[in-house]
């Protein structure tokens, strides 16, 4: 069997992995987990086992501001009389964040929450920093546009305390705040439909306040270049070009022709625009402006009128400060203070300084250079940013306009965007209707690895796949023939745990192999290693199965990747079931089939580190290996022979740790049974 190492992918030097940051106003639940964390985590691992675990730096953090921390504080003061700040409770979610994540072997090297220490030190410096740099720059300017107002409450209201209809044309969300809807939309607050006060239901007043903008209408050509480039890299998935591209045409009104009379008589009056009639039995007529003000000031003229509209995506002055209370503290610019920056961009920055905090705390040497634009501007850096699908619009668009702007070299990030995990085939919100799981709940019924690895294989960088834990599954199964009752599907013995088919690999396959490795080294070989080599073919089987793995993990296709794990280790299981039995009474023979064996199992347990790291790790510590030298992928082509003959060792003289009776490396979740 040929093995050809010719096309390898190519890693960077150095990697920073980024998580998106969960909301300081609640825990997590299961698609904060599996759909953004699991996935960033297999790729930290990896790279870590691939580059050195001093080039990888895997950050993310609480975000700590905000009108949703702020409503939700204000909930939970009037509905359960809560006594602690805001700072303690927002506090209380990031430690209960931490330990969900914590316990499903999240390797963070720093889950920091943008205001509490030690990151607020960092995160308000660079805060203030980057924003003096836009207004000097020419990018940052002052706008006064109005807010919501309570007049019952005698308040502005911040985002999340407004509810109305999403604007933007196509768009059928029910559940649009200020200036966002719950899909990502954007838009100016003088749009949103039918809005309503959350705090006394009473319709808001718009008043004017002054805000600072970012000029992102101003980076759609830089934008549509970096597209062009996005486009052609195989890391960066179709979705997110797709998505990007929606807002990177021209502002547009939709009019129905009900209103064309009405449209006629005002249409003089409007800034240089362009008419798209109707065609093909549609309601609606469009207006094109050449930019975002045009489209702007005709507003105001078709409200006058009466003339009501619809708007598309385009490119907006991106928000960058607000006047609500709780937030990082905006410098004062041009006289203007008391200002507190929108949680949107400096959640985008916020990487960069959970950074430079995590360099700053970290013990001298841990990394391979503690400078953070060696990691966020130098060409042999990457970044990778692991988001979901309606996060897109942020990440994609207003982050790389910005980092532009600044001209600080930063390297523009390689965004990996998951689809959604639905819920019983059914999109579900902490915040919604149907409320999914949290994450640490499911931890009642299945171990961290069964879920990662179920996660991992959902393939989600193709379409949104539903999540259907048998346990959570209050579907009807069928009825009882004795009762009549209804018998739901989480009682049903009949019915198989969708959540489950991936563990059978972990507990039965690859656990398997691991059992039969040590056990027959124990009985055969007084517990130390082969002292014969692999055989060639098993080699080049386990190189081919490295070389495959490589370049999927490198495209972040963690489904293709453990298939090939899967197909490679039932291969070595029935290599070794047909070899040990033929060896049988043949002490060569067996030894034989031992060494082949071992070399299987040290590649399938490089291979699912990233996957399973608890179960792997075990399988080192047993091996008697360091686990930073076993897992390097500079020795990813060795066989543990191979290992311990680096380490000084004679063949068939290293020692394995002593593997207790019916021992397993991976087991099931204790209420799943034996």
């Amino acid at each position: 069997m040929a093995v050809d190492i010719s096309n390898r992918p190519i890693f960077p030097a150095r990697a920073v992995i980024t998580g998106g940051m969960p909301y300081g106003n609640k825990n997590l639940h299961f698609g904060h987990v599996g759909g953004v964390f699991v996935p960033a985590d297999f790729f930290a691992r990896f790279l870590r086992d691939r580059l050195g675990k001093q080039n990888v730096l895997f950050v993310s953090g609480t975000d700590c501001y905000g009108s949703p921390i702020m409503e939700g504080y204000r909930k939970r003061k009037e509905n359960e009389g809560y006594t602690g700040t805001i700072v303690d409770y927002v506090n209380e979610n990031h430690l209960a964040q931490k330990s969900a994540l914590d316990a499903y072997g999240i390797s963070l090297d720093l889950f920091a929450g943008s205001g509490l220490e030690p990151a607020t030190k960092f995160h308000n410096e660079l805060t203030a920093t980057i924003m003096q740099r836009l207004y000097e720059r020419g990018y940052l300017h002052k706008r006064s546009t109005r807010q919501f107002y309570d007049p019952q409450a005698g308040q502005f209201l911040n985002g999340r305390q407004v509810r109305g209809r999403c604007p933007v044309r196509g768009c059928k969300s029910e559940k649009a705040y200020a200036d966002e809807c719950d899909l990502g939309h954007q838009f100016d607050p003088e749009e949103l439909i039918a809005p309503v006060s959350q705090l006394t239901g009473a319709t808001p007043e718009l008043r004017p306040v002054d805000n600072w903008y970012f000029d992102l209408p101003a980076f759609r050509c830089e934008l549509e270049k970096l597209m062009d480039e996005w486009d052609v890299d195989p890391q960066v998935r179709a979705v997110v070009t797709k998505t990007v591209r929606e807002s990177l045409v021209d502002p547009v009104m939709y009019i129905q022709t009900k209103f064309r009379e009405q449209f006629d008589t005002v249409a003089n009056q409007l800034p240089t625009h362009t008419l798209t009639e109707a065609t093909n039995n549609q309601s609606s007529f469009f207006i094109t402006f050449n930019n975002w003000s045009d489209r702007d000031d005709a507003r105001e003229k078709l409200e006058a009128a009466g003339i009501r509209f619809r708007t598309g995506k385009t490119l907006l002055p991106f928000r960058i400060t607000g006047n609500i209370e709780w937030g990082v503290p905006a410098p004062t610019i041009e006289g203007v203070s008391d200002l507190t920056v929108w949680c949107w961009p400096e959640s985008l920055w916020a990487p960069i300084s959970f950074t430079q905090t995590a360099l700053a705390t970290a013990a001298g040497g841990r990394y391979s250079t503690s400078d953070w634009r060696d990691w966020w501007a130098s060409q042999d850096a990457k970044v990778y940013q692991f988001i979901g699908q309606d996060n897109i619009y942020f990440y994609c668009v207003a982050q790389p306009a910005m980092w532009e702007a600044l001209d600080w070299n930063l390297t523009q990030d390689t965004p990996i965007a998951n689809y959604h995990i639905l819920f019983m085939n059914k999109k579900a919100s902490s915040s919604g209707e149907i409320k999914p799981p949290m994450a640490a709940q499911l931890l009642d019924n299945y171990t961290p690895e069964q879920l990662r690895c179920h996660w991992l294989s959902l393939a989600l960088d193709q379409k949104a796949v539903s999540f259907s834990p048998k346990p959570y599954d209050t579907s009807v199964s069928h009825k009882d023939k004795k009762t009549g009752e209804d018998v739901l599907v989480k009682d049903d013995p009949r019915v198989a745990d969708p959540a489950l088919k991936e563990s059978a690999f972990l507990t039965n396959i690859f656990n398997r192999l691991a059992r039969s490795c040590f056990y027959g080294a124990q009985n055969a070989l007084d517990g130390k290693l082969p002292a014969v080599p692999a055989h060639k073919d098993v080699m080049d089987e386990c190189a081919n199965a490295i070389l495959a793995f490589e370049k999927f993990a490198h495209a972040f296709d963690a489904h293709s990747a453990l298939a090939v794990v899967e197909d490679f280790t039932r291969a070595a299981n029935k290599r070794w079931g047909d070899a040990s039995k033929a060896g049988q009474g043949d002490t060569a023979a067996y030894e034989q089939a031992l060494a082949d064996a071992f070399a299987a199992l040290r590649t399938t347990t490089l291979l699912m580190h990233a996957a399973a790291p608890f179960g792997c790790e075990t399988i080192c510590d047993y091996m008697n290996f360091d686990q930073e030298f076993f897992f390097s992928w500079e020795y990813a082509f060795a066989t543990p022979a191979q290992l311990a003959e680096k380490l000084g060792k004679a063949a068939g003289t290293h020692e394995l740790k002593q593997l207790p009776p019916r021992f397993d490396f991976f087991n099931k979740h204790e209420s799943q049974g034996k």
